[in-house]
């Protein structure tokens, strides 16, 4: 495998062994994966999956902390069909890879399955979390879409969006503090930008010693000296919207 020329860190880190408390929906033509918690509520959040596709049970595992903790979470293939990244493929085709599946090009998915949250879970109050190439996709969001209230992006990558920084919306940005594709001057230069270019609410959140995917790649069982961090990026995930919605 073509590793040398990595365009994106990305490894599955640890794979979660997890079925999932929810259940896939087809919205249109949208396959997504639904998770509801026990009590009727109106706020939702929609979850955009990394490289690795809509399946990966590790982001279904955070739908289902969203759920958890009291919003309806769905997420969506985004891909639309298309195959997800296998770690078998080789990294040398991942730029030919991307050029069909555009962060900034799913604002016609988002439409279907916000009308789909609105009249079918009966959601008025609605965000967006994302990670990695789903991180990116909700700094576009947040950038263009008018009917989400908030979003949270972890280690989205900024080059993708890099010119552009005056948000919509409330948005809170976590990266890891040893991040191979997200180096920290870009963070900095994302700082700077917000400052003067944003007129809501943001923050953006470096985490020490933490590597790409860490929020919902890594395990706290398997990884104790970063079990701090990782719930920590949950929780602070949470509370964001919780404030927001």
């Amino acid at each position: 495998m073509a590793n040398e020329a990595r365009p994106c860190p990305c490894d599955i880190g640890d794979r979660f062994d997890y079925g999932g408390r929810g259940q896939e929906v087809q919205v249109e033509h949208i396959k997504a994966y639904v998770c509801k918690p026990g009590a009727s509520t109106d706020k939702a959040v929609i979850v955009i999956h990394d490289i690795f596709g809509w399946q990966l049970p590790n982001t279904r595992y955070m739908a289902d902390m969203l759920a958890a903790n009291g919003y309806i979470a769905i997420c969506p293939d985004f891909f639309v069909g298309q195959e997800a990244w296998k770690l078998s493929n080789d990294w040398a085709s991942f730029n030919d890879w991307l050029k069909t599946r555009n962060a900034g090009k799913i604002d016609k998915e988002v439409g279907v399955i916000l009308k789909y949250l609105s009249e079918q879970c009966g959601a008025k109050k609605i965000g967006a979390v994302g990670f990695c190439w789903g991180g990116a996709a909700v700094q576009h969001l947040m950038l263009k879409n008018p009917h989400l209230k908030t979003g949270v992006s972890l280690y989205g990558v900024i080059k993708f969006f890099e010119d552009r920084s005056s948000l919509l919306h409330p948005t809170f940005f976590i990266f890891a503090g040893k991040d191979e594709l997200i180096p920290l001057e870009q963070v900095t230069l994302l700082e700077q930008k917000l400052k003067q270019n944003c007129e809501v609410d943001y923050e953006v959140k470096i985490y020490p010693g933490q590597t790409h995917g860490f929020v919902h790649r890594k395990r706290e069982d398997i990884n104790p000296q970063d079990k701090p961090y990782i719930e920590e990026g949950r929780k602070d995930m949470i509370n964001w919207l919780n404030k927001y919605l």
